[in-house]
């Protein structure tokens, strides 16, 4: 069984100190790939030399890298449209919905579960692909 693990509990853990059980359940029940998005969400985010360092190590050690296809792309954009339309959201919410969509379908084309904090849009997208998602 295979996973991929959001943004949200790299920097729930990092940050905060939070998941240190769970995340030591998910690496006994699954492989835990890597994604790219997560891993450029992760880059963009590190704002000091110490959490540059913790995510350029963690992009060396990740064996497995998995990226969205070109249809995952196309498939995000009908999502996004879809739920955001029906949500009333701002082009800010829809810009971070994208990463998420698009993690969650690379996770999906490859039999995956996301693990992640992110509830709220986990679990849309949960239902509206048939991921697999475990929320933290």
């Amino acid at each position: 069984m295979w996973a991929v693990i959001d943004t949200s509990v790299y920097t729930g853990h990092w940050e905060r100190g939070l998941y240190a059980e769970r995340l030591d359940e998910v690496r006994k029940a699954f492989v835990v790939r890597h994604s790219a998005v997560v891993l450029s969400e992760l880059r963009r985010g590190a704002r000091t030399p110490q959490a540059a360092r913790t995510v350029a190590r963690l992009h060396e050690l990740a064996s497995t890298i998995w990226g969205p296809t070109t249809a995952d792309w196309w498939e995000a954009g009908r999502i996004i449209q879809a739920v955001s339309d029906a949500q009333d959201w701002d082009g800010n919410k829809r810009r971070d919905f994208q990463n998420d969509a698009l993690i969650a379908l690379t996770a999906r084309g490859h039999g995956a579960t996301v693990v992640t904090a992110n509830r709220q849009d986990f679990g849309i997208l949960g239902r509206r692909l048939g991921v697999a998602v475990l929320i933290v």
